[in-house]
C-alpha cells in the first residue's frame, strides 16, 4: 500500500501544484474556449446558410489554419528563450526574443496578406474534388476565395498580437490576453449575427460577413493588447527595451534561428500536413469536407483543454529550466503530463456520449450530419493519446530539443500520415470513417516514441546558461 502511495505520488500533485497550473492554463483556457465557441457559432450561423457556404468556410479556414500554425511556430522558437529569460530575471533578453519575433512573424504577414490577393483560386481548388454537382463547386469556390481574401486584410494585426500576447503569457501575464480575446470573440460573435443575416440595417452578406467580422475583432484585439502593454511598461520594462534599438545580439539571433527556425519549419509543415489530409478526405466528396467541419469545430471547442495544459508546460517547466532547477522541472512535467492525459480522458467520455448532439444543429443534410458525428466519436476515443503526445511535444520544446520536435510532429505527418492518406483516397474505395480511422491510428507509433524521449530526458536542458 506504501507503496503504491509511492508510486502515485510521483504522478499527482499537493494542491499548491494544481493551483500553480490552474493559474497558468485557466486564463489560456478561457480565452481559447471563448475563441472556439464563437467560431462554433460562426461555423452554424453559416451552416444555416446552406451546406455550400460551409464548405467555401471550411476551405478559407483550413488555409488561414496554414498561415496561424506559421505564426505560431516562429512566435514559439523564440518563445523558449523568452521563458527562460524570464526565469533567469532577464528583461534585456526577453526584448531581444520579443523584438526577433516581431521581425519574423511581420515577414510573414506580408507573404501571408499577398498570396491570397493575386493566388485565391490555385490555393482553393484542390479542395473541390470528385463527388459533388459542379455548381456546388463552383459556388464553394467562390465563397472560399472571398473569405480568404477578406481575412487577408488582417494578418498584420494578428501576428503583432500573437508576438505581444505570446510574450506576455511567457513572462506570467496571462489575464490580459485573455481579457483581450474575450472582447475580441464577443465583438466577433456580434458582427457575425448583424452582417451574415443582415440584422440592423446592415447588408445580408452570408459566408463573407463572418470573414468580415472575423477582420474586425482581430483589430478590437490587437488594440487592447497594444493599448496595455504600453501603458504598463512598469510591470513589463521588457516592453520599452524592445524599441530602444532594432539589433539583436548575433550570438542570440544564431541561438534562436538554430533552435526556433525548425520550430516554426515544424509548424508549417505540420500545418500544411493536416491541410493536404483533409484534401486527401475531400476525395470522398463534398459532404465529407462539410462533415469533417462540422466536427473540427466541434472538437476544437473540447481540445481547449489538452492545449491550455501543453500551453503551461512549455510555460511551467521552461521557467524551471532557465532557473536551473532541474530536478523540479522532471518531477513537475510528470505530474503535468499526467494530469493532461486525466483531464482529457474525462473530455473525451463526455464528448462521446454527447457526439450526436451536435451536428443536428445544423442545417445541413442527414448524411453530412451522420458522418460528423462519427468523426466527432474517433475524436473523442483518441483525446487520451493526443494530450499524451501534446504534452510530450511541449516538454521536448521547452528545453530547446526542436530538431527532435520537428521529426516527431511534422515529418511523421507529411512523410507516413498523408502518405498514408493518400494512398487510401487514390488507390482504394475505402469509406471515410474507416479511412479517417486508419490515419488517426498511425499517431498511436508516436506515443511510444514520445515515452522513450521524455523518459530519457533529453529535454532536460537550459539553453540560455552561456548567455
Amino acid at each position: 500500500m506504501t507503496e503504491s502511495k509511492g508510486v502515485l505520488h510521483r504522478f499527482i500533485g499537493d494542491r499548491a501544484f494544481y493551483r500553480m497550473v490552474i493559474a497558468v492554463a485557466l486564463p489560456i483556457l478561457i480565452q481559447n474556449g471563448i475563441t472556439n465557441f464563437v467560431s462554433l457559432l460562426d461555423n452554424i450561423m453559416v451552416g444555416r446558410v446552406g451546406t455550400v457556404e460551409m464548405t467555401g468556410v471550411a476551405i478559407a479556414n483550413q488555409l488561414v489554419f496554414v498561415f496561424n500554425l506559421c505564426v505560431f511556430g516562429a512566435v514559439s522558437g523564440a518563445g523558449i528563450f523568452t521563458a527562460q529569460y524570464f526565469g533567469k530575471g532577464d528583461n534585456r533578453g526577453v526584448a531581444h526574443t520579443m523584438r526577433f519575433k516581431l521581425y519574423i512573424t511581420l515577414f510573414i504577414a506580408v507573404i501571408g496578406t499577398f498570396l491570397p490577393i493575386f493566388a485565391a483560386d490555385p490555393i482553393v481548388t484542390p479542395y473541390l474534388q470528385r463527388e459533388g454537382a459542379l455548381e456546388d463547386s463552383t459556388a464553394s469556390l467562390a465563397s472560399g476565395v472571398e473569405d480568404v481574401r477578406l481575412i487577408a486584410v488582417s494578418l498584420v494585426p494578428f501576428v503583432l498580437v500573437q508576438c505581444y500576447a505570446g510574450t506576455l503569457r511567457e513572462t506570467g501575464e496571462t489575464f490580459v490576453p485573455m481579457l483581450a480575446g474575450i472582447v475580441a470573440v464577443l465583438v466577433n460573435l456580434v458582427f457575425n449575427y448583424i452582417l451574415i443575416f443582415g440584422h440592423f440595417g446592415a447588408p445580408a452578406m452570408g459566408a463573407a460577413g463572418a470573414a468580415a467580422a472575423t477582420v474586425l475583432s482581430r483589430y478590437v484585439e490587437f488594440a487592447i493588447i497594444i493599448i496595455w502593454a504600453h501603458t504598463h511598461t512598469k510591470e513589463k520594462p521588457y516592453i520599452k527595451e524592445v524599441f530602444r534599438s532594432p539589433k539583436i545580439p548575433v550570438p542570440l539571433t544564431k541561438q534562436i534561428i538554430i533552435k526556433g527556425m525548425p520550430l516554426m519549419i515544424n509548424e508549417m509543415l505540420w500545418s500544411i500536413g493536416i491541410a493536404s489530409l483533409t484534401q486527401c478526405y475531400s476525395y470522398r466528396g463534398l459532404h465529407v469536407v462539410a462533415a469533417l467541419n462540422i466536427s473540427s469545430t466541434i472538437t476544437n471547442l473540447f481540445n481547449v483543454v489538452n492545449m491550455a495544459l501543453g500551453v503551461s508546460v512549455s510555460i511551467i517547466v521552461g521557467q524551471l529550466l532557465g532557473a536551473g532547477r532541474m530536478e523540479e522541472a522532471v518531477e513537475t512535467d510528470r505530474k503535468l503530463i499526467a494530469f493532461s492525459i486525466v483531464s482529457c480522458a474525462a473530455v473525451g467520455a463526455v464528448v462521446f456520449i454527447a457526439a450526436p448532439l451536435f451536428p443536428a444543429i445544423y442545417n445541413t443534410t442527414a448524411d453530412v450530419r451522420s458522418l460528423a458525428a462519427n468523426a466527432i466519436r474517433i475524436y473523442s476515443v483518441y483525446l487520451p493519446f493526443g494530450s499524451f503526445l501534446n504534452t510530450c511535444y511541449f516538454t521536448l520544446r521547452s528545453g530547446g530539443k526542436t530538431i527532435i520536435t520537428f521529426f516527431f510532429d511534422s515529418f511523421f505527418v507529411c512523410c507516413v500520415s498523408f502518405p498514408a492518406a493518400f494512398a487510401l483516397a487514390h488507390f482504394t474505395t475505402m469509406p471515410i470513417i474507416p479511412m479517417y480511422i486508419a490515419v488517426q491510428a498511425l499517431d498511436l507509433f508516436k506515443c511510444v516514441l514520445g515515452f522513450i524521449l521524455v523518459k530519457k530526458r533529453v529535454w532536460v536542458n537550459n539553453i540560455i546558461s552561456n548567455e
